[in-house]
């Protein structure tokens, strides 16, 4: 309880010090710190004042409470000044270190300055100003990579420091405070430290949340209830940041405890695989349920890190792709991490007070969600379509109706300009209006994409007249349904198909790219089919055709990827375009509109994937993958409740086809989005 003076100025029996006040876990111990009684001095910058007002703010804590003391971590005894020195000056009870840098993937230089000597300028204060015990703040980072169990009487045991510069300054900085210090010291060792347990609330995205961009692509891609394989790897320890924050507080104030380092860990950690599918789990994403042990992943990680040093060229490549994954190459070191702790001491000191470490199950999913809702890296950049095509050159095939035209008026309204390629003019005319109507940028260029040598002079006409094409979508197509058993004598339908299906768009392809490449920038978008993951029967000419082109994108990826062109495929569902038509049975299935097609491909625009389709499609592949016998069977099923129709006999259209049976129809629901 606050002692009035006979001056009216207000005193207090404890005061406290704290660095690293407005970091994530500061500005939780200074919340607990708040709750006793005591003045609270914060370290601040002159750029972090703002900072700690605000917190200072949602606190409720006046300016007598918790006092702004302008310092610098990097200079000698943090550049206090002589009358904040005088002021604190044999006040200060506890002076908690908490400033440094929790993040492994900054480097080395940066790290050392501001974990190793900012330690070394904190401790010359707390001796300056007559501390009574200095906190520190360090991380299970400080055993390195130590093969065993690591107890909270060890220190120089550590291992492997060097295998990331986090590991070093951690163990350096603790080593300052043991050998260094003039004033009595505790040190603090937490686990990763995540989001608060009761609300998820986290300030930026490390440790396990880099796997979370995965999760969400995974989600997207596969449903959750598809058995995936993964690692198990190593004993992740993972602690909620309000558990620090209590532990902290509870242990600082308790007697007799100086001299000891107290390890704020999770006393029954998760392995790797499982800490993916708790997360995996919160996500609804798909889960790992047959997971490789560590005999299986060590020697696979060693020599990955042996390859990024010796290989040249090795760490640009994987760079890339956990890049692709969203994740940094130093979260290789956690695929196998060697070290368990032991926090059997400290978790004696805070037996029955209430302060323990919930099981990760019983808070992931609001971790998650706080990350979803706040730090996802996708609510902070431009998703829209005008980003991606205002101003840009759009050609599109196949322009004249459906899916090409639906995308030509979805593109124009969103600033980009439209060139729209197709045989029929009249039809190119009428989306040209709707576009011009609306106050949209569209050019006609009439073409017959099954012809190569009309194909070429297109491409010429296009270059001259509106120098590049920044997106090219080929979405021309040509769709046959027909058994191999009547397709015997009619080669010809393998050779048409083919020619519209993939050399005009190759032909097309060729004859812009060497412009992308040049500008150092182009999106070649083909629309694919989903029968190129499923292999429905009766499409053998059609699939074929539209294998080929998906086999030659992925082939040059790899070669125009410096000059920064990127190459999507789109294994589009059954659409309800003019193709499909001819087609009765269709009339009953399942299918989503050129409209809906048209939102796949802008988003394509937008976010330039490799790949985008159905969760149903890629079941289809996956499945084709580990059991292609049983798909087999399952296909054979659908080849004989979905017939030959009367024109791909060579019937006359007068004779109607029969009507789809109710098992074909059931089926057809089922797999929706196939074409049978």
């Amino acid at each position: 309880m606050a002692l009035g003076g006979f001056l009216g100025i207000t005193w207090y029996p404890m005061s406290y010090f704290v660095t690293g006040a407005t970091g994530f876990i500061g500005r939780n111990l200074v919340e607990r710190l708040l709750q006793r009684e005591g003045t609270i001095y914060a370290l601040v910058r002159a750029g972090s004042r703002g900072r700690l007002e605000e917190l200072r703010t949602g606190w409720g804590a006046d300016g007598a409470r918790v006092v702004p003391i302008s310092g610098d971590l990097t200079q000698p005894g943090l550049a206090i000044s002589e009358e904040d020195l005088v002021t604190m000056r044999g006040e200060i009870e506890h002076f908690f270190h908490l400033a440094a840098i929790y993040d492994i993937t900054v480097d080395a230089e940066t790290q050392r300055i501001a974990n190793v000597e900012g330690t070394r300028h904190a401790i010359e204060l707390a001796g300056l100003v007559e501390a009574g015990c200095f906190h520190h703040v360090s991380s299970i980072a400080a055993a390195g990579l130590y093969k065993g169990i690591w107890t909270e009487d060890m220190f120089d045991e550590a291992e492997r420091l060097d295998t990331n510069p986090y590991f070093r300054t951690k163990h350096e900085a603790e080593r300052l405070v043991r050998e260094e210090s003039p004033r009595p010291w505790r040190v603090y060792r937490p686990a990763i430290v995540v989001g608060d347990s009761r609300t998820g609330a986290i300030d930026k995205i490390d440790g396990p949340y880099y796997l979370f961009k995965s999760l969400q692509r995974a989600r997207k891609v596969l449903p959750s209830w598809l058995p995936t394989v993964g690692i198990e790897g190593g004993e992740i320890n993972i602690v909620p940041v309000d558990f620090v924050a209590n532990a902290i507080d509870h242990i600082a104030h308790e007697p007799g405890l100086d001299g000891r380092a107290f390890h704020l860990t999770d006393p029954n950690p998760r392995r790797a695989g499982q800490v993916m599918n708790i997360f995996a789990k919160a996500a609804d994403a798909p889960r790992s349920a047959w997971r490789l042990d560590t005999d299986v992943t060590e020697p696979a990680t060693g020599a990955l890190r042996s390859a990024l040093r010796l290989v040249p060229g090795s760490k640009r490549a994987v760079s890339a792709v956990l890049g692709e994954l969203g994740l940094p190459a130093e979260v290789l070191t956690y695929l196998d991490y060697p070290t368990r702790f032991d926090s059997a001491k400290t978790q004696d000191l805070l037996a029955g007070t209430g302060i323990d470490v919930p099981p990760l199950e019983s808070y992931a999913t609001r971790i998650w969600d706080y990350w979803e809702r706040n730090l996802d890296p996708g609510l902070f950049s431009d998703r829209s379509l005008s980003g991606a095509v205002r101003g840009k050159v759009v050609l599109i095939t196949g322009a004249s109706s459906g899916i090409g035209r639906a995308t030509a008026v979805k593109v124009a309204d969103a600033g980009a300009t439209v060139l729209l390629v197709a045989r029929s003019v009249d039809k190119l005319e009428e989306t040209k209006e709707e576009i011009l109507a609306a106050g949209g940028i569209a050019h006609i260029h009439r073409c017959d994409m099954a012809d190569v040598d009309d194909v070429a002079r297109m491409a010429d006409e296009v270059l001259t007249y509106h120098g590049h094409v920044d997106i090219l979508v080929n979405n021309a197509g040509r769709s046959i349904r027909r058994s191999v058993a009547l397709s015997y004598d009619r080669f010809h339908d393998y050779e048409r198909t083919i020619q519209l299906n993939y050399l005009g768009s190759l032909r097309l392809i060729l004859a812009l790219l060497p412009a992308m490449r040049a500008r150092k920038s182009g999106h070649i978008i083909n629309i694919s089919s989903i029968g190129v993951q499923t292999n429905p029967p009766r499409f053998s000419a059609y699939v074929a055709s539209k294998a080929a082109l998906d086999a030659f994108s992925r082939v040059i990826a790899s070669e125009v990827i410096d000059d920064k062109v990127h190459i999507t495929t789109i294994n589009m569902p059954l659409v309800r375009t003019p193709m499909i038509a001819p087609t009765r049975m269709y009339d009953m299935f399942p299918a989503i509109t050129p409209e809906e097609a048209a939102e796949m491909i802008a988003k394509a625009m937008v976010n330039k994937p490799k790949k985008v389709a159905t969760k149903l499609g890629n079941f289809g592949e996956l499945l084709y993958a580990v059991a292609p016998k049983a798909s087999d069977s399952i296909l054979n099923t659908a080849y004989k409740l979905f017939p030959d129709s009367q024109a791909a006999k060579g019937k006359s259209e007068e004779r109607p086809d029969r009507a789809p049976s109710t098992e074909a129809v059931a089926f057809a629901h089922l797999m929706k989005g196939v074409h049978w």
